[in-house]
């Protein structure tokens, strides 16, 4: 059978690349009796695929059963899906047989798979194994020829590593799996699906169908859908039960979209003390205080600059400090220190607080000679330590600090360096 019939068969939308791969394997695998696991966001439209798989099959004449795990509360499940005997626990006054009994010879769809409590979890893996399952409040073993669908929206490898699904019960669902591509991923088929719901809901409403502008089309097709398809047919049925005007503009489709306002350019939305999140995050995060620092540097250096007798004093008393310090490999080690440090400071500081704690004059000011001092004083330690670190041998202390013997010895008389 072509794979056109089959979405018209189905009511499945779409020409994406994803899409019909998922298509085809469904068709591949439903002549045998194999286990398929499929898998997909939810509202992506898993639930179309065991129906392929039941239809095409040999089992197409025998029962097909969907049963929404997430929906059986975990004291009854048991009973729901194996049956159970009378007087089996309060309220069981008749036997009763279970999904897995009726379904005999045909399909049974789990959905929300991962929803199982671990000890149903265990009967399923007996079913899937040997055929074969205990009524609850029994001792008969009962068989059943059943070819069992499952689907899940949850990471299942996580769920295991939770101890939240069994590792075994996963290999043997997943002998087949099949994933359903995201709307997000399925661009092109957007447009196309919202064309379909407009026109069915148009139809259904008796009133116009919906047209949308260019630029509408375009937050439509760029939009996430976190809802899948699901979420695009309840806004297009919502659009076309509340706008009178049948031409939908950009501005109009934006008011039901969430979060639609959103800037969506790489920027956090978590609380950075968060410490789940992820490593994009983070380099996002580094990399936008950078941009902030050079800025702030940037204008920094500029204020200094606008004082031609500031500039010149800088340009001519602390050159050469300057070159000694920064050619030093221990004063890059002391930035690193110091970086770290900050970093690792509880409160936030503000760009202004931050200059005004640095710098408790304003820059104009005669104090700026404070800032030379300072420097001098930086350039008497790291001689300091390095005669400490080579137990006082100028030569290789002169090495390190990538200057002559000479002057490190003219430097330490001139400094009074003991």
């Amino acid at each position: 059978m072509e794979l056109q019939s089959i979405k018209q068969r189905f009511g499945i939308i779409g020409s994406s690349t994803l899409l019909n791969r998922a298509i085809e394997i469904a068709m591949q695998v439903a002549p045998t009796d194999l286990t398929v696991l499929i898998t997909g966001e939810s509202g992506s439209g898993k639930e179309s695929f065991p129906k392929i798989i039941h239809q095409l099959g040999s089992r197409k004449h025998g029962n097909y059963i969907a049963v929404n795990c997430g929906a059986i509360p975990e004291g009854t499940i048991d009973s729901e899906l194996f049956g159970h005997e009378k007087g089996a626990f309060t309220g069981a006054t008749d036997s009763r047989k279970g999904y897995f009994e009726v379904a005999n010879g045909g399909t049974i769809f789990l959905d929300e798979v991962a929803e199982l409590p671990v000890a149903t979890q265990a009967r399923l893996l007996r079913v899937l194994e040997n055929k074969e399952f205990i009524r609850v409040g029994s001792s008969k073993v009962v068989s059943t020829d059943v070819r069992v669908v499952a689907a899940t929206n949850v990471d299942l490898p996580k769920a295991i590593e939770e101890g939240r699904f069994r590792e075994d019960l996963y290999y043997r669902l997943n002998t087949v799996p099949i994933n359903i591509p995201a709307l997000r991923e399925r661009k092109e088929d957007i447009l196309l699906l919202f064309r379909k719901f407009a026109a069915d809901f148009a139809d259904k409403y008796r009133m116009p169908t919906l047209r949308l502008s260019e630029d509408a089309i375009n937050v439509l097709i760029n939009y996430t859908w976190k809802g899948n398809v699901r979420q695009l047919k309840n806004i297009t049925e919502q659009i076309s039960i509340i706008e009178k005007d049948r031409n939908i503009s950009r501005e109009t489709l934006l008011k039901y979209l969430p979060e639609s306002n959103i800037n969506r350019l790489p920027v956090l939305f978590k609380d950075p003390k968060d410490s789940h999140l992820s490593e994009r995050d983070l380099l996002y995060k580094v990399l936008f205080e950078m941009r902030n620092d050079i800025t702030d540097l940037k204008q920094l250096v500029s204020e200094m600059m606008k004082d031609e007798k500031m500039a010149s004093q800088l340009r001519t008393s602390n050159t050469r400090i300057i070159k000694d310090i920064m050619d030093n490999p221990d004063f890059e080690n002391q930035i690193k220190d110091d970086a770290y440090q900050m970093s690792n400071y509880e409160e936030p500081v503000s760009k202004a607080q931050f200059v005004n704690d640095t710098y408790e004059e304003p820059i104009q000011d005669s104090e700026v000679m404070e800032e030379s001092l300072s420097l001098q004083d930086k350039e008497i330690e790291l001689r300091k330590r390095a005669l400490k670190k080579h137990n006082g041998k100028r030569k290789t202390a002169s090495e390190e600090l990538g200057i002559s013997e000479r002057t490190l010895y003219r430097k330490i008389k001139e400094y009074n360096i003991t």
